[in-house]
């Protein structure tokens, strides 16, 4: 039951009065602290949604000066806490003192249980729509990127990209190793564009042979060849009003590249065998593993070409480069596949949880989304160690120690705070223990670093 209480912290010098009400308080998980500073702990260890104050405190309880003190630095270290001034009949001055720096409200001693239990339980409300008034503007303030998973700033940047030129007619360019995502960052483009009520259409232009490449995108018309029995749709006709996403498109044959080359300037195909200029409207996407301006030096690429598709570049960094997104990642494939496969509430082990974050993946998500869905499946309980995925943990390379202690600090410690968000699913209370630090400590960290 005291997991599920919610936490009341009275700051109060008399021990008799302590004993008191914590008996009159049970419904709550009460805190005692008899002093400044072990208020100060207690608010930094449990963060309490409420608390009671006695401004009088030591070493002057006369004195209403160490209370207001204590009462700043709550409201400096918690801003959502709500404080409840206990004060003496005669002392409002104080009372609308202690309100003027940040108290929820104040109580006059001796005070009424029933009184006093009304309005803490009005300030635990208050407290809680708060927390649920932020949880829901940050809900609607997020962009839906279907799919993408992401810890890692680097990744949430081009993340940020994507919802920044989705509402744009702008041709993206997507780099990146095979594997990490290309295709899910078109789609979510597509997804957040004033074109999402129409077809969003793809096409790998590696998979097809060079030879029937060309009527997969324009189409052709009936008798244009042997065997065109009937007219065929291309696949940039079909995307007329939505996206048109060509994969590995440094595979492009470079008669091929002069077609599209020149679709991209008129904005308008011919069928093979057909002398009709059809007029089309469709956003181009392309991504490609290779390095384009390599094939342009070697005149594999046209750099005219090159030029048009690069209206916007976005380079998608491998996932071994990518700090604590691949236990992050584990964590919701194995949710998914879990729900998927019936297997009910499966978890990563510590030892699975090691090699996954010890591996280089080469394969990036592909390869991780590959291993965890056969774990979850061969795995003969719930938890999911590194024998069930095949991977034992790796020594990993020792990175070039930088001179600055500072900033071999400060990337210690965001590493550390990325790997451990990773680890334990996103969950900060978890997090914070993994860290040996308070939640405020892990809440100051990510505003410095910027993880979100």
């Amino acid at each position: 039951m005291s997991e599920t209480r919610r936490h009341l912290l009275i700051v109060e010098d008399d021990p008799a009065l302590q004993k008191q009400m914590c008996w009159a308080f049970d419904q709550y998980e009460t805190i005692v602290a008899g002093d400044r500073e072990s208020a100060v702990a207690s608010v930094r260890r449990h963060e309490p949604a409420v608390v009671t104050m006695d401004l009088g405190l030591p070493p002057r309880p006369d004195d209403p000066t160490e209370g207001l003190q204590l009462l700043e630095e709550v409201h400096a270290l918690a801003p959502d806490t709500k404080v409840i001034v206990l004060t003496g009949q005669n002392d409002r001055a104080n009372a609308l003192k202690a309100i003027a720096l940040g108290a929820y409200d104040f109580c006059e001693k001796p005070f009424e249980p029933v009184i006093l239990t009304l309005m803490l339980e009005r300030a635990f409300r208050v407290h809680d729509l708060q927390e649920e008034n932020r949880r829901l503007q940050a809900v609607q303030q997020t962009p839906v990127m279907a799919g993408i998973i992401t810890r890692d700033p680097g990744m949430q940047k081009i993340c940020r990209t994507v919802e920044k030129i989705a509402p744009t007619s702008a041709t993206l360019l997507i780099l990146g190793e095979s594997g990490t995502g290309k295709e899910l960052l078109a789609r979510a483009l597509h997804d957040l564009s004033p074109r999402k009520s129409n077809r969003f259409v793809t096409i790998n232009c590696a998979a097809i042979p060079e030879t029937l490449l060309e009527s997969e995108l324009f189409g052709y018309e009936k008798g244009a060849f042997t065997g065109a029995t009937k007219q065929s749709i291309g696949k940039i006709e079909t995307a007329h009003g939505g996206t048109l996403f060509l994969d590995e498109i440094g595979d492009l044959s470079l008669a091929l590249q002069v077609k599209l080359l020149r679709f991209l300037q008129e904005r308008v195909i011919e069928r093979i065998g057909g002398r009709q200029e059809i007029p089309i409207d469709v956003r181009i996407v392309c991504a490609t593993h290779q390095n384009l301006k390599d094939l342009t030096a070697t005149g594999k690429f046209r750099e005219d070409l090159y030029y048009r598709l690069a209206e916007i570049v976005l380079e998608v960094p491998p996932l071994r480069s990518r700090q604590g997104d691949a236990a992050f990642l584990a964590h919701g494939f194995v949710h998914r596949f879990g729900s998927e496969q019936r297997r009910g509430s499966m978890s990563l082990l510590p030892d699975a949880v090691a090699a996954i974050e010890s591996h280089a993946w080469p394969g990036n998500v592909r390869e991780l989304e590959n291993v965890i869905k056969r774990a979850v499946i061969m795995a003969d309980g719930q938890g999911i160690g590194a024998a069930d995925i095949g991977i034992s943990p790796e020594a990993q390379d020792q990175e070039a120690m930088q001179l600055n202690l500072r900033q071999v600090r400060d990337e210690a410690e965001k590493q550390a705070v990325l790997r451990a968000l990773g680890r334990v699913n996103g969950n900060l209370s978890k997090a914070a223990d993994l860290l040996g630090i308070s939640r405020p400590t892990l809440y100051e960290l990510i505003h410095r670093f910027g993880l979100k």
